[in-house]
């Protein structure tokens, strides 16, 4: 039979998750109208700035109404600030001055009417970021909701995930998550718990959970395959032996101790029943039962049925970690 000693070690309590990155904002820029472009004022891949004008459509004949309404615009307030005058020396009614008001208002509104159609002929960016590859060119004529280029913000980056429901209640927001990419292998990066989704699936049974990792470099890229283990938790001094050790029995978890026998001639088995706490492979962490420096049986269990069995041991299986 083989045996182990419980050993002392840092042991961090952690889930293991697959996911994938995605922009803190992305968005796919589209018209609202159709139109010409006559402007492309950006370069594919370039950083790009919140309110920066992307795209400019042909506007001639929306900027011809815009002066046209604003002429009107200029005669209804003459016309309503003469009525307003004229009114006071009683040289015309009530209802004129309420006409020209009402003209007023009527200008008013086609001038801001003009202004809005002009506006949406130009494509601002909607936040800081990045410029995808665009589909368009200088004269080309689109519909409305003609894809033209995507915007990604990654100066941060988040990494959706789930994980099994029974973790519902460790999770928290802030919590510290480790991120390993197979496009990037042998870099760790450090992420932080951004949300819990508040819905379990029900197919699943699982929870959706969103960290979120500070990427300055520019190193990730929206879409990759993540490794995603979140930490719960640490313990410095952690008692640990091998998982094999362990023995289920009707419910509880035991191990077989050795201890001196009675003459102190040698050593004999004592069946302990004990608490596991978190498991690794290959380890399982002892929370009571076992104190450091024991030594229990990890191999040949079944030969010693009763407590008191005579063993000897010939030499200590590999350590616990």
């Amino acid at each position: 039979m083989e045996v182990a000693k419980v050993q002392i070690m840092k042991l961090t309590d952690d889930a293991q998750a697959v996911g994938s990155l995605r922009s803190r904002q992305g968005v796919m820029l589209r018209p609202e109208v159709s139109g010409r472009i006559t402007q492309l004022n950006f370069r594919d891949g370039e950083r790009v700035r919140k309110g920066q004008l992307l795209v400019q459509f042909d506007d001639q004949l929306q900027l011809a109404q815009i002066k046209q309404s604003q002429a009107e615009l200029s005669i209804a307030q003459a016309n309503h600030k003469r009525n307003q005058e004229l009114l006071a020396q009683n040289f015309v009614s009530q209802r004129s001055l309420d006409e020209s008001a009402a003209n007023l208002e009527v200008a008013q509104a086609k001038l801001a009417l003009a202004q809005a159609t002009a506006a949406r002929l130009k494509i601002l960016a909607p936040f800081d970021g990045i410029a995808g590859i665009r589909n368009v060119n200088v004269g080309d004529y689109l519909k409305d909701g003609t894809d033209i280029v995507n915007l990604e913000d990654i100066d941060t980056v988040y990494v959706d995930y789930r994980l099994p429901e029974r973790f519902q209640t460790l999770l928290k927001s802030g919590q510290k998550a480790t991120v390993e990419l197979d496009a990037l292998p042998g870099r760790r990066f450090e992420a932080r718990v951004q949300a819990v989704d508040p819905l379990i699936d029900a197919n699943g049974r699982s929870i959706g959970v969103r960290a979120s990792i500070t990427n300055q470099q520019l190193l990730l890229r929206p879409g990759m395959f993540a490794r995603v283990s979140t930490v719960f938790g640490s313990r410095e001094k952690a008692r640990v032996i091998p998982e094999e050790a362990i023995v289920p029995q009707g419910g509880r978890q035991f191990v077989i101790k050795l201890v001196p026998g009675p003459d102190n001639d040698g050593l004999v088995s004592q069946r302990v029943p004990v608490t596991v706490g978190i498991r690794r492979p290959g380890q399982v962490e002892i929370l009571e039962g076992l104190k450091e420096g024991d030594t229990v049986v990890t191999a040949g269990q079944q030969r010693l049925q009763r407590d008191g069995s005579p063993v000897r041991v010939l030499e200590l299986s590999r350590p616990a970690n």
